[in-house]
């Protein structure tokens, strides 16, 4: 993928906007709905599921795979509705232009119309600098490749591991990347991605983590959880 290929904006089953690489033949979220995709495996069995076996009054976010800002906008979102302290950390090797992120319709779908100037904001703000967007939401962006990124020294609470389907960039998932991803996990942290792929499930195991497989999306049987012991 390169940045200069094409990029086309299309409506998920949801009303929710996602990303289709033509070039790939991939999108960046389900068909069945984006934000549904987005809430179900990095909310729901993300945020929430950590937030109620933990407390803590920050909440520090590593996402591999910024893309379009859904998850960075739904974890605003969740940083406001529970009053508390997300630092949201966010690798993209390709980021996308404004002519494409001024058109995403997520802050409306979400009934969040007050969201779309943070919105915008998540995706202009410089890289490499913390940015605090609001009271409870700080992002940090990292302009990378996974493969030669050194992150900052920061313990993370948990891991949207979010990039292109193994599929169509193996290389992503690879077992010495993801443990580069998972080493910036504290012990009681945890990843979780929409892949379910048994190959994954094995590696995430070999570094020592606690696998799960919980039940995928709609259109996807499952999801994985992996926590850090």
């Amino acid at each position: 993928m390169a940045e200069e290929k094409k990029i086309e904006i299309i409506q998920t089953e949801d009303g929710s906007h996602s990303l289709f690489l033509p070039d790939m033949d991939e999108t960046y979220h389900s068909s069945h709905g984006a934000i549904q995709e987005s809430r179900h495996v990095f909310i729901k069995h993300g945020l929430d599921d950590w937030a109620a076996q933990h407390h803590a009054d920050t909440i520090n976010i590593l996402e591999i795979g910024f893309g379009t800002g859904l998850n960075a906008l739904l974890a605003y979102e969740w940083a406001h509705q529970h009053k508390k302290n997300v630092v949201f950390y966010t690798l993209e090797a390709y980021p996308l232009k404004e002519e494409i992120t001024t058109q995403l319709n997520y802050p409306a779908q979400m009934g969040q119309e007050d969201f779309d100037a943070p919105f915008q904001q998540m995706h202009q703000c410089s890289w490499g600098t913390l940015h605090q967007l609001s009271p409870y939401f700080s992002i940090y962006k990292i302009h990378d490749k996974l493969e030669t990124v050194s992150f900052p020294a920061v313990n993370c609470q948990l891991v949207f591991f979010d990039a292109f389907a193994p599929s169509k960039q193996e290389e992503m998932w690879a077992l010495p990347l993801l443990e580069k991803v998972t080493d910036q996990l504290v012990n009681g942290g945890a990843l979780s991605t929409y892949c379910a792929k048994g190959q994954l499930k094995r590696d995430l195991k070999s570094l020592g983590l606690t696998v799960e497989s919980l039940p995928g999306p709609p259109g996807k049987f499952q999801m994985v959880r992996a926590s850090k012991a």
